[in-house]
C-alpha cells in the first residue's frame, strides 16, 4: 500500500462525507493504492455514524472511535500505530487542508528523500489577533530552539515516510512539535511545503487561547526531555551537587570562623541559613534526579487509551 491517511476528529460530522469524496477523488486520480484511518477523538454528534455510513461506500475507510475526547496528541499516536502505507499523511477534518496537496508530498517523500515534510500555510484564513500572532511567535520559538527551518510547525497536513511515525510517540499536546520529535528521533532530512489554507465550511475552531499556553510549555517539555529524558540524573544531580557544594562550603567557613573565635554568632547571620538552604535544595533536586531515573527505567506505557469501537479492521 502506498498511502496511509490519517484524520483526528472532533465533532466534524457535516465535513466528512466532503472530505472522503475528494481524497478518494485524488487518490483515484493519481492511481495511488490507499488508506484512510479516521479517529474519531469522543465526538459528541454523529461523527461515528457518519464513518460507518461512509465505510459502507469506500472500503479505503477505516474508523477507530475513543471512548472519551483525549485530544489530538492521542488521535494522532493511534492513526500512527495502525497506518501501514508507505508514505503517511495526516490532516485535519476540517476542509481547510487540501487532499489536491497530497501528490506533491509524496513527490517530496519519494523523489527527494525527506524523512518528513511539513505544510506551510503563508496565506491563513485565520483571525490575526487570536491565531495568526501567536502562530507567528510560537513558530519562531520553535525554530530558534530546535534548529529545524520550519515556517509553520503546526500545519495539519504533512507527509511522513512510515518508518517515521512508528518511531515516536506522540502524546500530550505534542502534535505541535512532531518535526522535533522526528528529529530527536534521528529523521533530519525535514522539508517544506507551501499549502493553500482554505477558510473553514463547518463548525468553529475547537481551539482556544490555552493551546498558546500549552504549547509554549509543551516546547520546554521537548526540549528537556531531547537532552535529559533518559538521563535526568545528569540535569538536577549536577545542579542539586552545585548547591550541595556551595551550602556545604559557606557552612564550612561559618563553623571555622565560630571554632576560632568562640565568640564568633552563627544563627543571626544571614549567611548561615543561605547556607542551610542550598544544602537542601541540593539534596531535593539530587533526589529528584535518583527518583526521575528509577521512573524512567519503570515507566509503563503512557499512551493507552480506551478505544470504543473500530472499522475496517
Amino acid at each position: 500500500m502506498q498511502i496511509t491517511v490519517v484524520i483526528p476528529l472532533y465533532n466534524e460530522a457535516d465535513s466528512l462525507p466532503e472530505l472522503m469524496s475528494w481524497i478518494d477523488r485524488v487518490m483515484q486520480t493519481n492511481q495511488f493504492t490507499y488508506e484512510v484511518i479516521m479517529v474519531d477523538d469522543g465526538s459528541d454528534d454523529a461523527s461515528w455514524d457518519t464513518i460507518t455510513t461512509l465505510r459502507k461506500q469506500y472500503s479505503a475507510l477505516k474508523g477507530i472511535k475513543f471512548q472519551r475526547n483525549y485530544g489530538k496528541s492521542a488521535a494522532l499516536n493511534e492513526g500512527f500505530k495502525a497506518a501501514q502505507g508507505d508514505i503517511v499523511v495526516t490532516m485535519d477534518a476540517d476542509l481547510q487542508d487540501s487532499p489536491e496537496e497530497i501528490p506533491e508530498f509524496v513527490e517530496m517523500i519519494t523523489q527527494k528523500g525527506y524523512h518528513l515534510v511539513s505544510g506551510w500555510k503563508k496565506r491563513r484564513y485565520d483571525n490575526t489577533f487570536t491565531k495568526n500572532i501567536p502562530s507567528k511567535i510560537y513558530n519562531a520559538v520553535a525554530r530558534k530552539s530546535s534548529g529545524i527551518k520550519l515556517h509553520d510547525f503546526n500545519c495539519g497536513i504533512k507527509a511522513y515516510q512510515l518508518k517515521v511515525v512508528k518511531s515516536i510517540e506522540v502524546f500530550g499536546e505534542m502534535h505541535r512539535y512532531i518535526p522535533i520529535l522526528a528529529k530527536w528521533a534521528g529523521f533530519k532530512k525535514i522539508g517544506e511545503k507551501v499549502v493553500v489554507h482554505q477558510a473553514r465550511k463547518y463548525g468553529s475552531t475547537k481551539f482556544g487561547w490555552e493551546r498558546f499556553v500549552n504549547g509554549f510549555l509543551d516546547l520546554m517539555t521537548i526540549q528537556f526531555l531531547s537532552k535529559f529524558g533518559k538521563k535526568p540524573m545528569q540535569f538536577f544531580g549536577l545542579i542539586g551537587t552545585l548547591f550541595f557544594m556551595i551550602g556545604f562550603i559557606s557552612f564550612g567557613f561559618i563553623v571555622t570562623g565560630k571554632i576560632l573565635d568562640p565568640n564568633y554568632t552563627v544563627t543571626n547571620k544571614p549567611s548561615f541559613y543561605i547556607a542551610l538552604t542550598s544544602m537542601m535544595v541540593g539534596m531535593q533536586l539530587f533526589l529528584a534526579g535518583f527518583i526521575g531515573e528509577l521512573v524512567n527505567r519503570n515507566a509503563s506505557e503512557r499512551n493507552v487509551y480506551l478505544i470504543e469501537d473500530k472499522l475496517g479492521w
